[in-house]
């Protein structure tokens, strides 16, 4: 199996630079084969611009240069979008930040998943571009899990991951599996990390046995996107 890591957090002591690490060497040693892209090392650019939407080259020298600066940057974009298409499995590694991934990574999502590359007009979530492959989230929080849930201060940790989930990960064809959460990692005990090292060990070694978070297909709609009676 391919597997493309996507990591995103600046400090290379945190416990989610243990488990990107983790990945990689259980992966490896599976038999697996494992590229990474470390966002900050990468000093990736998560800027969407006017540039990424391409323009005609003037005829001023600078217009010349600007379309050069362009191209450049593109082969960049192109390369992680290659790393899409040869992975069977994409894992996002990053600490949860105001409720949703680090703004590093967001704006790899934003400049990698482009139209007619990860979705196109009637080909999105389930029938999404990326579809035949499985992604999972691999997070860290700053919270306990009972603040994670229905009666918790924060609310479901599954409603807050949604907009993940559901919006960027199928909606571009996706299989998405449950994701694997270690909670309040700088709160707690080596002999905690490890067990949390160990489950995650386990979840990697059994990616192919998990079952993916069901979600309604296009098929379950009507013309006007509403759930077709009796759909779930």
């Amino acid at each position: 199996m391919n597997v493309f890591i996507v990591y995103a957090h600046p400090d290379a002591k945190s416990f989610n630079h243990a488990l990107k690490d983790v990945a990689f060497e259980t992966l490896t040693d599976a038999g697996h084969r494992v590229t990474i892209s470390d966002l900050y090392a990468m000093d990736f650019n998560p800027i969407l611009s006017r540039r990424d939407f391409g323009k005609p080259p003037g005829d001023r020298q600078e217009d010349l240069e600007d379309q050069q600066d362009d191209d450049r940057r593109d082969e960049g974009i192109q390369a992680e979008q290659e790393k899409l298409k040869w992975c069977d499995f994409l894992v996002l590694q990053f600490p949860l930040w105001w409720f949703s991934m680090p703004a590093i990574m967001k704006g790899w999502v934003d400049r990698v998943f482009t139209m007619d590359f990860a979705y196109s007009k009637g080909l999105w979530y389930n029938e999404g571009m990326l579809q035949g492959r499985k992604a999972m989230l691999s997070i860290t929080t700053g919270g306990a899990r009972h603040m994670f849930t229905a009666s918790g201060i924060h609310g479901p940790v599954d409603e807050i991951l949604f907009h993940i989930h559901h919006g960027m990960l199928f909606y571009v064809g996706f299989q998405v599996l449950p994701p694997f959460i270690v909670w309040q990692p700088g709160r707690f005990p080596d002999l905690e990390r490890k067990r949390y090292i160990e489950q995650y060990r386990q979840r990697l070694l059994n990616l192919e046995s998990i079952k993916p978070i069901s979600y309604p297909e296009l098929e379950d709609y009507d013309a006007n996107y509403q759930l077709k009676p009796g759909s779930d």
